[in-house]
């Protein structure tokens, strides 16, 4: 897909801007994790509070919408951890374990891979897709590469993964919701707070007491991991 062909902007549930080539954080989770009900909540909440902050006519208001957008990130990735009904399939070794292979198989091609926590109902992942851009590519062959717009990438993901889940599992119907979480990173604090989160996810959840622990976190340079 051409640069020009991609699009950056669009919404589904969630707003999402997708930069071309840039670094993402994206969260994915399976698919009746969250109750509708709990959903529809959180986002007529988010709803209200851009209204209300978009009337004030405030000079910072769009920062003000995007700490609205984190806030509401973190009561949706609380849910997460919190509801104990629906589905936990990635809990079982061998279903995280191939979702992890799936994960490593792009790394390299469609994205740098940095960071991931595989958790029993949801994944996060902190992704470069950069690394489609060649350097020194100039201008106009910039213009004429192809490029794996964000979107893509995780349907290419999400698609093998569900089939392979639900051939272990023995099961059929959706395995992934259809839409993801997902931010654009835009600078270096944002990819290191990114990280700490990310990493940080299995020792909220008390599953361990150090994120190297967990089996299925994943940082491309430990070294640089020791300072989070």
């Amino acid at each position: 897909m051409k640069p020009k062909d991609i699009k950056t902007y669009y919404r589904l549930s969630l707003p999402h801007l997708q930069p071309t080539c840039a670094p993402f954080f994206v969260t994915f989770r399976l698919h009746g994790s969250i109750p509708r009900i709990k959903l529809f909540q959180l986002r007529q909440e988010f709803e209200e509070s851009v209204a209300r902050i978009r009337a004030e006519g405030s000079s910072i208001q769009n920062e003000l919408i995007a700490g609205e957008q984190e806030r509401c990130f973190i009561e949706y990735d609380k849910l997460l951890h919190t509801i104990q009904s629906g589905p936990h399939y990635l809990r079982q070794p061998e279903i995280a374990q191939m979702v992890k292979k799936e994960l490593h198989r792009f790394d390299g091609v469609l994205y740098d891979l940095i960071c991931y926590c595989v958790m029993s109902n949801h994944v996060h992942i902190l992704i470069d897709t950069a690394i489609q851009i060649t350097e020194d590519a100039s201008q106009c062959e910039f213009e004429n590469m192809d490029f794996e717009p964000l979107q893509n990438i995780m349907k290419r993901i999400k698609g093998p993964t569900a089939v392979y889940a639900n051939r272990m599992l023995k099961r059929s119907g959706k395995f992934w919701q259809r839409e993801s979480y997902d931010r654009y990173v835009r600078n270096e604090i944002e990819a290191r707070n990114t990280v700490a989160y990310i990493l940080d996810n299995p020792v909220k959840a008390k599953l361990t007491d150090d994120w190297r622990k967990y089996p299925h976190s994943y940082f491309k340079s430990i070294s640089r991991a020791d300072s989070y």
